[in-house]
């Protein structure tokens, strides 16, 4: 059971991950609050359904993925299952990179280019950062510490 714990909950008391934990955090429950519940100027979750559809992605993985972030990423910044939300969001990070960004390439479109989607480079370094805490734990100033207060 330790060892339960600690694959789920442990982590070091680690300044660096916590900086990252809160970035990730920030980016990932803006970005699924937008297609939750249609804050921070989102369309909310009928319309973000009805936009996957169009991608070929079914209702109910669109759900998935939209409460992974929203909720994955409210993990994230109060520091509770901060592991299993990081690979939550790996996941729906390879699959936004599968079905949408691969076939524009690496980079993102800057220059808004018509015709012309976002590349994977953000994705990737979303899923370095996920990476990052999924092997480290969530770091100085989590629920996860402070339930299993182990890693040092």
């Amino acid at each position: 059971m330790d060892d339960l714990l600690q694959l789920v909950f442990g982590t070091f008391a680690s300044r660096s991950h916590l900086v990252v934990r809160l970035g990730l955090g920030v980016i990932f429950f803006a970005h699924g609050a937008q297609k939750v519940f249609g804050w921070f100027g989102g369309k909310g979750l009928a319309q973000t359904i009805a936009g996957f559809r169009q991608m070929n992605i079914p209702p109910a993985a669109t759900v998935l993925a939209a409460c992974i972030e929203c909720f994955g990423g409210l993990a994230l910044l109060l520091g509770f299952l901060a592991r299993p939300a990081s690979l939550g969001l790996i996941v729906v990070m390879l699959v936004a990179i599968s079905k949408v960004h691969a076939r524009h390439g690496f980079f993102l479109n800057w220059s808004m280019e018509p015709g012309r989607g976002h590349g994977w480079e953000f994705n990737l370094a979303l899923i370095a950062m996920a990476l990052s805490i999924l092997i480290g734990g969530a770091g100085m100033w989590s629920i996860d510490r402070l339930l299993v207060p182990w890693g040092e």
